[in-house]
């Protein structure tokens, strides 16, 4: 990157990464979750419908690895985790909404029917 510009000319590992962890099946559904205020585990699962356990839990713990999420564990009865963004999750708000706005303007509701 120079003066503000990305040179796009070149491969970049890190792009390729970060496309590769964004990018993953229900990855951003549970990004747009957590920016929408839901923390825990049941309501995330509810907010992304088909969502298994399994996969959210999966991804979870992926999104924590890379540092993007925080798991929050209360000793209340019974025990109650959330998840909120870490400061590197919260950098990716413009990004969702960027692809919110262009999801509006150019994803039709229904799908699109390719011929042969």
């Amino acid at each position: 990157m120079t003066d503000g510009h990305v040179d796009f000319a070149d491969y970049c590992p890190r792009y390729e990464h970060a496309m590769s962890l964004l990018g993953k099946r229900w990855t951003g559904l549970i990004l747009r979750a957590l920016l929408s205020g839901e923390t825990r585990f049941s309501a995330i699962c509810s907010y992304v419908p088909g969502l298994s356990d399994r996969l959210l839990s999966e991804r979870l713990k992926e999104l924590e690895a890379e540092g993007i999420i925080e798991r929050h564990v209360y000793a209340d009865t019974p025990v109650r985790v959330e998840y909120t963004l870490t400061q590197r999750g919260e950098q990716l708000r413009p990004i969702v909404e960027a692809v919110q706005v262009w999801a509006d303007r150019w994803v039709p509701l229904e799908p699109v029917e390719v011929s042969p």
